[in-house]
């Protein structure tokens, strides 16, 4: 077998070509039949099951399974299992998207005239347009291609291409349509960065209780010290009788001023404190606490409950291991 690096080459461009130009075709076929499209899954009291054989059912899985990460509840039913009694998951309340290249898929076709009896409304995407899939739909996007990308012009490429781009079209749509916004996103994907960002409050990542370091104002040098080192973050706080903040001292602090002489034996926590601390409420999204981080290059902030009282300390390992950042 011999292997020819400029054909593979020629192959590969020539085959980005044919599937982009597949998806612009599309273009033109964006119309009053796409919208009614749109209207007809936004007014589905059930859930969208989309349906396909082959590649085709593969591309099926894919949009079912973006339709239910941005707001349309979906699932994926297999034609074949659906005429052996999977068909009975389908219910007069939800709405099928079938897709076939040809709309002649046997096994599809099996279970149509049984959708239509229940009333269940039917959107084809197909490139068959005088097709058997065509005839039975309520509505019909057009994803006929030119041709395929394979030089067979056999494989399903180009085809399954404008099958998935006219999927997510209607997921992209329906998303703005339903006013679905980045913190509906992240609920449905909890294990993944942007839930993370969007789901993780400095609640669920602070250091509260016995693990705060802190101070009160007439703690001396060597008292602020143990609670800096006991604690493990680099900081303590020094709070009022009321457990409100007046101030914080660093590890970054003490460098500062060892580089400038400064005699620390009988210095106060009053008398080297910083007196404008960055703070964050517990409230707040653990991603805010790493942005200001980040902005004022520190590795810890303090955290206020609702009557501004010192509740915990979040440091920059805890967004680490929370994957905040």
């Amino acid at each position: 077998m011999t292997h020819d690096a400029a054909q593979t080459i020629r192959l590969a461009l020539e085959t980005l070509t044919i599937e982009a130009q597949a998806i612009l075709d599309l273009k033109s076929r964006v119309n009053h039949t796409f919208t009614l499209a749109v209207e007809k899954v936004l007014a589905v009291r059930g859930r969208v099951v989309v349906m396909g054989m082959g590649k085709s059912g593969h591309i099926g899985r894919k949009i079912a399974a973006t339709l239910s990460s941005t707001g349309t509840p979906a699932m994926f039913v297999h034609p074949a299992e659906a005429s052996h009694g999977d068909l009975g998951m389908i219910k007069s309340v939800d709405l099928v998207i079938a897709i076939s290249n040809s709309g002649e898929s046997q096994e599809l076709n099996t279970v149509l005239p049984v959708l239509k009896r229940q009333g269940v409304p039917l959107i084809a995407i197909t490139g068959g347009a005088d097709s058997s899939l065509a005839r039975h739909a309520d509505v019909v996007l057009d994803s006929s291609v030119a041709k395929e990308a394979c030089p067979l012009n056999l494989a399903p490429t180009a085809s399954t291409t404008a099958q998935l781009a006219w999927g997510d079209a209607l997921a992209v749509a329906l998303l703005e349509a339903r006013g679905f916004k980045a913190e509906d996103f992240a609920r449905s994907h909890p294990g993944g960065a942007l839930g993370r960002k969007l789901l993780t409050h400095v609640s669920d990542v602070m250091r509260s209780g016995d693990a705060v370091p802190r101070v009160d104002p007439d703690a001396t040098f060597n008292e602020l010290m143990k609670q800096i080192s006991a604690k493990s973050v680099g900081a303590t706080a020094i709070v009022s009788p009321t457990n409100h903040v007046l101030g914080i001292f660093t590890d970054g602090d003490l460098r500062r001023l060892i580089e400038k002489g400064f005699d620390l034996r009988q210095v106060s926590a009053k008398e080297v404190m910083h007196t404008s601390p960055r703070t964050i409420r517990v409230n707040e999204l653990a991603a805010m606490a790493a942005e200001m981080m980040e902005t004022h290059s520190i590795t810890s902030i303090l955290v206020l409950d609702t009557d501004d009282k010192l509740c915990g300390i979040v440091h920059i390992s805890d967004l680490m291991r929370a994957k905040v950042i």
